[in-house]
């Protein structure tokens, strides 16, 4: 999915989720409608029902990985038209929720409401910046479209029919993204040099002599085996003719385009202050991925008190360990000394698996309700490891035909310290992303943009929050992994400050590496990546800390408010069980949840 706002899904990078079988089998998608009591909201769920099915639409390629097979022949429109029809779409859509009587609706039926028509009012604001004319980073875009491929099912004949025709459209697609890079150049809607200069290596990846060797052919290798031998002849033969004919040379097209047109065009510093309205963008920015009303200089300097903060925690473990030398030093020990290093990949991978297992059976200590559907550690695939962060998360589907997946970075083992390995497992994993997302997906009668989207500050301030959670359980049981802890929490506290930094006070890219590496101990590769990651992407690095601050201010108050009467697990359910939510929606839930203990205590 590119940067764009897109409505009901906004600024949404975390793993899609697939469908119910009896659904998926028949092409259809879930409209989250229930029973509604009255007019007013039988016509808002109708309302919902057609918003999704037309997203589904409009994005074919997150449709597919939903499960909605109605839409695997095709990629998404990524002309110009069609963006200016999505815009005309949403001021519609908008004329049509103010019909609405909101005052006639249940309270559930106002909070969906409101929620449907914040994401929309954002929507149609986004759309004046234009970061549709920038479909590609080193972090992904067309390039990366073939790890399409493992997210979606190859079961029947027809499966495989709507990838080659995919395929076929392939220079369609192409030629679209090229397009809008085109009118990116002319409308100096751009990234900077240094971070698209990552991208031709990338589709380098993607010329191929041999349609065999392309990731695009990856379906065709391993057939169901109830096929027939005429058809997986005829199938593999029509995937080889499409790669050749159509995708390699569409890469061709698109990297000679990249390196003598957009490269050159790119911007020389960093900061998305050099867009037209770059300052009101990056303000819209940290609006989108905070939920909050906060200016960029009042998310710097929040940041600025968290590393303070953070660095007085770490200088006491520093003292514990009995390091006699600077902080510095003590960070070059962490990032350096063989003992805090696996030598190999696949030492990487077993040994954190074996973290997961530790931490499962703990979670009972924290949660009183968990998800049924399992998940996975899996590495990240070679082709994006050098370029991209030290994990991710990607979701289930929800008929139980793809766990959840924690994906780790085997990339220079030298670069990935044990000390962060335990940190790092409860933010992607239990009782972080899967947890939370899992839990999300299982939930019962809510709209499915409700159920499918997100809010960053939310869903990544969990997850950090989630990291805190090891003390809870017992884990934190020596002061390097302690340490590593703290290290991870810095890491997101350094974000805000080098984020403002670098799109609002003009930072070049060295003065937020630097910061970084004065704060934090992670590797020089982990924080040039990170960095970046900042530049191609203003604004979401905002989300992980400012959510933890509001999750664990929300802790602290209902622990003061209710005294002994505070249960951990019943906090959590509270969090956890009306699904990812604005900070200041899930504030309001938490003070009516303490109002009602409090009532119930004195009766």
């Amino acid at each position: 999915m590119s940067r764009r706002v897109v409505a009901f899904s906004i600024f949404i990078l975390l793993a899609v989720f697939g469908l119910p079988p009896t659904l998926a089998a028949q092409g259809q998608t879930p409209s989250g409608t229930k029973k509604a009591s009255n007019a007013a909201g039988k016509t808002l769920h109708e309302l919902f029902a057609a918003e999704w099915d037309y997203t589904m639409q409009q994005n074919p390629q997150w449709a597919s990985t939903l499960g909605d097979r109605r839409f695997n022949d095709k990629w998404e429109d990524e002309s110009l038209a069609a963006y200016q029809a999505r815009h005309a779409h949403s001021l519609g859509v908008r004329d049509k929720l103010q019909r609405i009587n909101r005052s006639q609706l249940t309270a559930e039926d106002q909070l969906s409401y409101d929620l449907f028509t914040n994401r929309l009012e954002l929507s149609i604001e986004g759309d004046q910046f234009k970061d549709y004319l920038i479909p590609l980073n080193q972090r992904g875009g067309i390039q990366t479209a073939d790890e399409l491929t493992d997210q979606l099912r190859f079961t029947t004949v027809r499966d495989y029919e709507d990838w080659v025709a995919r395929l076929h459209a392939f220079t369609t697609y192409a030629d679209q993204t090229i397009a809008l890079m085109q009118a990116g150049i002319k409308e100096r809607v751009l990234l900077p040099k240094v971070i698209m200069q990552r991208v031709p290596a990338q589709i380098d990846k993607q010329i191929v002599d041999d349609p065999k060797k392309s990731n695009f052919y990856k379906p065709f290798r391993n057939f169901p085996k109830d096929f027939s031998e005429a058809d997986k002849q005829r199938l593999s033969a029509t995937a080889e003719q499409a790669i050749s004919s159509n995708v390699v040379p569409s890469f061709r097209k698109l990297k000679q385009f990249f390196e003598q047109e957009y490269l050159p065009a790119s911007f020389d510093q960093v900061g998305v202050w050099q867009q037209p309205n770059g300052d009101k963008a990056y303000a819209y920015y940290a609006r989108v991925f905070t939920t909050t009303t906060y200016t960029p200089e009042q998310i710097h300097e929040i940041g600025r008190k968290e590393v303070e903060r953070i660095r007085g925690e770490m200088q006491k473990v520093i003292q514990e360990v009995g390091f006699k030398g600077t902080r510095e030093e003590f960070f070059t020990y962490l990032r350096t000394d063989p003992k805090f290093f696996y030598k190999t990949g696949d030492e990487i991978l077993q040994g954190t698996r074996a973290m997961a297992k530790r931490i499962d059976p703990n979670l009972l200590k924290v949660f009183r309700t968990l998800p049924r559907t399992p998940y996975g550690v899996e590495p990240i695939p070679d082709a994006i490891a050098p370029d991209t962060t030290t994990a991710y998360y990607n979701g289930p589907a929800a008929d139980g035909s793809r766990a959840g997946t924690y994906y780790v970075n085997l990339y220079k083992p030298e670069s990935r310290p044990k000390w962060e390995m335990l940190a790092l497992a409860l933010h992607e994993a239990v009782p972080g992303h899967h947890l939370q997302i899992a839990l999300s997906r299982e939930l019962g009668e809510v709209p499915n943009f409700r159920k499918y989207g997100g809010y960053t500050a939310y869903v990544e301030g969990w997850g950090l929050y989630a990291e805190s959670l090891g003390y809870d359980m017992g884990l934190y049981d020596d002061p390097y992994s302690r340490f590593g802890q703290l290290t991870y929490e810095m890491w997101r506290a350094v974000r805000l400050v080098v984020d403002t930094g670098m799109h609002y006070k003009h930072w070049t890219r060295e003065q937020a590496i630097d910061f970084f590496k004065q704060n934090a101990p992670k590797a020089d590769l982990d924080i040039v990546n990170e960095v970046d990651r900042y530049i191609a992407w203003p604004g979401q690095a905002l989300a992980y800390k400012i959510g933890q601050l509001k999750f664990t201010e929300l802790r602290r108050h209902a622990t003061q408010e209710l005294g002994p009467k505070f249960d951990l697990k019943e906090f959590h359910d509270v969090i956890l069980l009306q699904g990812a939510l604005p900070l200041n929606v899930v504030e309001q839930h938490v003070n009516t949840w303490i109002a009602e203990k409090k009532k119930l205590a004195v009766r």
